[in-house]
């Protein structure tokens, strides 16, 4: 079979004309390509862009704000670049940002009411960068409140909705992002990922999201939820978009002193090397009960496919502390929040209230009344775990058995290129279905969050569907080695299709499902 680039170039060179339309619906590296030729301009794509994302926005709600006039502007400068011949692979290319991520003088609200009508006076590091690259931002995409959720339904400004079935969410907390990709609104986006929020939405979405390495990518201007799991990462259509935009973001920032001092690899170039030999474990505590069946179903057949490229499968991994990364996670990422949050006193900046009869009062009821109740549920978890009486007993265990899960994660990956499980236990739930209890709605991300505890890089590709909605594939990969996953990602979208199919009921061009 085809891989998709494949498939798309043709087309292109098929069609008696390339509209801008008609470009949208193609990869980002494709539509570098035509931008170059001059038969589609940069504000052409980004009209386009936004004619889209204003029809599809009732149904989907994936935006919190739209950037039209800075979209333009943007797309000018990017049309002024090409005929200067010093374009950049993202140049004129349309993105999303997650509104967790600090924009100059646009709103920034990291889904909260806490900062409504709060604007940056700087870029954070990743959009200076994508700034200077020539991308175009079409908006800022909604998210569950200060990244904590798995649904995109805890934001203070609505739930976005899955493409696949506008019944059901779209994962969390970069929903948005995901989402905005999944229905061809722009080729690109940035998320965040703290617990699973890049490959949790990317895997319910139907479209690839990496998680790379902590340090990987500067975290300067993102607002912050738990510092020492989150890390800035890409959405993308296929390996070849994921990786144009992780080099763009990637590399050391004198901003964050967490950022690693390493040069950054040329991802496009390891894309071709295929996967013959590569060895992949398959730890079998994430491989084990729980599990809906047509997931499973979808993840053995991925697998095979791996085993036909040539992969040396190896079943007998085990990762023996994994189980524990779920009531880890909830003490961790808890109490790095209630620290965080801590900022958001109605003194500095944000929402403040005033109605009370003293300071106290005020902070009191500034904080009532600005944040949600997901975020208030995980500042009281937090708080009591870092309390006197009570630290040693939850959050410095905690931390201890941190390090016996990413122990145990250095040795499965000392004998192993990569380990590969399912991304999520099962499908895209309803709306609604799982507000009632939190617990479920962690469980959501119970194999994605040891791969941030362990600060691994891992993606979520597309591999398959059950119930009619897409299933994702975690490819787990040493640290430091995202050239590795994308590698991987890009053998199996040659010889499969998943990666093609594209939502009915926003339906913008693409195979269906």
């Amino acid at each position: 079979m085809a891989d998709g680039d494949s498939a798309s170039h043709a087309a292109f060179q098929a069609a008696s004309e390339v509209t801008a339309e008609r470009l949208l619906d193609s990869p980002a590296h494709e539509q570098a390509r035509v931008l170059r030729t001059g038969a589609v301009s940069a504000r052409a794509l980004a009209e386009a862009a936004l004619a889209r994302v204003r029809a599809q926005e009732p149904a989907l709600h994936a935006y919190i704000t739209l950037t039209p006039d800075e979209a333009l502007a943007q797309a000018d400068a990017a049309d002024a670049q090409l005929r200067r011949g010093d374009a950049t692979p993202l140049t004129g290319i349309p993105i999303a940002v997650k509104d967790l991520l600090s924009t100059r003088d646009v709103e920034t609200t990291a889904g909260s009411a806490m900062l409504r009508g709060f604007r940056p006076i700087v870029d954070c590091t990743v959009v200076a960068r994508l700034r200077a690259a020539g991308a175009v931002m079409v908006g800022k995409a909604n998210l569950d409140e200060f990244a904590m959720g798995s649904s995109t339904e805890y934001s203070a400004y609505g739930p976005t909705h899955n493409p696949w079935d506008l019944g059901r969410v779209p994962g969390g907390s970069s929903g948005g992002s995901a989402a905005t990709v999944a229905a061809g609104g722009v080729p690109l986006a940035l998320g965040t990922d703290t617990g699973g929020s890049i490959r949790q939405p990317a895997a319910l979405c139907g479209i690839l999201g990496l998680k790379p390495t902590y340090g990987r990518v500067s975290r300067f201007g993102v607002v912050a939820f738990a510092s020492s799991l989150e890390q800035v990462g890409p959405f993308g259509r296929d390996a070849e978009d994921v990786a144009l935009l992780l080099a763009a973001i990637a590399g050391h920032d004198p901003l964050d002193a967490t950022t690693a001092p390493l040069p950054v690899p040329d991802y496009v170039a390891e894309l071709g090397r295929g996967v013959e030999g590569l060895r992949i474990g398959v730890p079998r505590e994430l491989l084990g009960e729980g599990i809906e069946p047509g997931v499973r179903e979808a993840v053995e057949g991925a697998l095979a496919e791996f085993a036909r490229l040539g992969a040396h499968l190896d079943r007998d991994v085990s990762l023996p502390s994994v189980g524990a990364s779920l009531p880890v996670y909830y003490l961790i990422a808890p109490s790095e929040a209630s620290a965080n949050l801590a900022r958001y006193d109605g003194v500095k900046y944000g929402f403040s209230a005033h109605d009370g009869p003293g300071m106290w009062d005020d902070m009191e009821q500034t904080r009532a009344r600005g944040f949600g109740d997901e975020v208030k549920r995980r500042i009281m978890i937090g708080t009591y775990a870092l309390s006197t009486g009570y630290y040693d007993a939850y959050y410095l265990k905690a931390q201890k058995v941190r390090t016996l899960i990413r122990r145990e994660f250095e040795q499965a990956l000392a004998t192993h290129d990569l380990l590969l499980t399912p991304t999520t236990p099962g499908v895209a739930f309803k709306l609604g279905e799982k507000l009632g209890d939190p617990l479920a709605m962690y469980l959501s991300d119970l194999f994605t969050l040891p791969v941030n505890i362990a600060g691994l890089p891992a993606a979520s590709i597309p591999c398959g569907f059950a119930e009619g909605l897409p299933v994702g594939l975690q490819l787990i990969g040493r640290a430091f080695e995202e050239g590795t996953i994308l590698r991987a990602a890009h053998a199996y979208a040659g010889v499969t299709d998943w990666h093609l199919r594209r939502p009915s009921a926003l339906a913008a061009g693409g195979v269906r499902a």
